[in-house]
């Protein structure tokens, strides 16, 4: 495990300095790595094409990839971003879609729990004004800078921070079944 990371980041790092063959062996044992990752979370024909995403989010991202940091967590995080997303987008059409009664669902392994957990953390965030949704969106579930999201939300970035820090005690309170 130690020597496939080494080797990933390795083979990254040579990429970054201008060895396109590196980085492109790099994407492609990414590419490995990363479907069965995403094959574990979802069971859907959209796996090709969130990989694909997943993978141009690394890619634009690559400049934000610090060496002291594990390029697996690194690239695991902004797979789980583009997860995220994609639960965010069928949430609703998943839920219409749901049995109510599914064995399936009875005996689901621990993927499907993570799947759950996206499903639930959505329906908690549509609950939430867009001033204080939005905010969290960006901030805690993308990572983007206050400031960045303060750009793509038209809001102060004072308010970008009131907006988390309401946002996430209303959550709580969602969550403690408290309004």
């Amino acid at each position: 495990m130690k020597a496939r990371e080494a080797h990933l980041q390795q083979l990254l790092l040579q990429g970054l300095d201008g060895d396109e063959a590196a980085y492109r062996q790099f994407l492609t044992l990414l590419s490995a790595h990363l479907r069965s990752f995403l094959r574990r979370r979802l069971q859907s024909p959209e796996v090709e094409d969130l990989l694909q995403e997943a993978l141009l989010a690394v890619h634009n991202a690559r400049h934000t990839y610090r060496p002291e940091q594990p390029v697996t967590a690194w690239v695991q995080a902004i797979a789980r971003y583009k997860l995220m997303d994609h639960f965010r987008a069928h949430a609703r059409h998943d839920a219409l879609n749901d049995p109510l009664s599914d064995q399936a669902e009875l005996l689901a392994d621990e993927d499907h729990q993570a799947q759950q957990a996206q499903r639930d953390l959505a329906r908690l965030l549509e609950q939430l004004p867009d001033k204080q949704r939005l905010p969290i969106f960006h901030v805690k579930l993308q990572g983007l800078s206050v400031e960045e999201t303060a750009r793509r939300t038209g809001l102060s970035a004072s308010a970008v921070k009131v907006g988390v820090h309401r946002g996430l005690k209303a959550l709580a309170a969602l969550i403690g079944g408290h309004r």
